[in-house]
């Protein structure tokens, strides 16, 4: 089985589609196109990174909402998907009822919003945030932002994913946040070619 058949053998485990990456570009160079997390990643991910019921995450640019099924199917735990493409957000709630359908039991604890991300009213249960390259630094430094300031409201822990993370991300929350780097979740069998094949884990210190 190749890794094509692997990744739609996955999707149907959890009754979704989300094969395929988005066609086109936007027409602001600060949004990025839309690719999912392969599987193969996130099964090292939930073998090394836990995740508790009573966490809820937000996948920022969660397209058709790969990586938010992933995690509600592996911790149950809340999951919320932000997406400014509306084609791409229908196609994640479509996915919903989908996967829903197969798995009521995993209760109704997921939902998506369409907007854009530094727009996004972060609430004071966050406390999980999943980045994979949706856009520019730019962006990021206010979502990050949008973060901090909650966390000045109510203070809790909180913690950042980011996969295959750009140098500008990495350098930004190093010299100019309190996150620090937590850990890191490799690939193994990708890293040696491309060592962006990686989970990157940030914590505030």
């Amino acid at each position: 089985m190749n890794d094509w058949e692997k990744e739609l053998e996955a999707d149907r485990a959890l009754n979704i589609e989300t094969c395929g990456d988005q066609r086109g570009f936007y027409s602001s160079l600060h949004y990025h196109r839309y690719e999912a997390t392969p599987y193969r990643a996130l099964e090292y991910l939930w073998n090394d990174y836990s995740i508790d019921t009573t966490d809820t995450i937000v996948d920022y640019g969660c397209g058709k909402g790969r990586f938010s099924f992933s995690a509600h199917h592996n911790f149950q735990a809340t999951v919320i998907g932000i997406e400014m493409n509306k084609k791409l957000y229908e196609a994640a709630l479509d996915n919903r009822r989908l996967y829903l359908e197969k798995h009521p039991d995993k209760g109704d604890n997921l939902f998506f919003h369409c907007g854009l991300a530094e727009e996004y009213e972060i609430s004071s249960n966050e406390n999980r945030f999943y980045f994979f390259n949706p856009f520019s630094v730019q962006i990021f430094m206010k979502v990050i932002n949008n973060i901090l300031r909650s966390v000045e409201k109510k203070p809790r822990h909180v913690e950042l994913i980011l996969y295959y993370s750009s140098v500008d991300f990495l350098y930004y929350l190093d010299n100019d946040t309190m996150f620090e780097l937590k850990k890191e979740i490799i690939v193994p069998e990708w890293i040696e070619k491309n060592e962006h094949e990686k989970f990157s884990i940030f914590q505030l210190r």
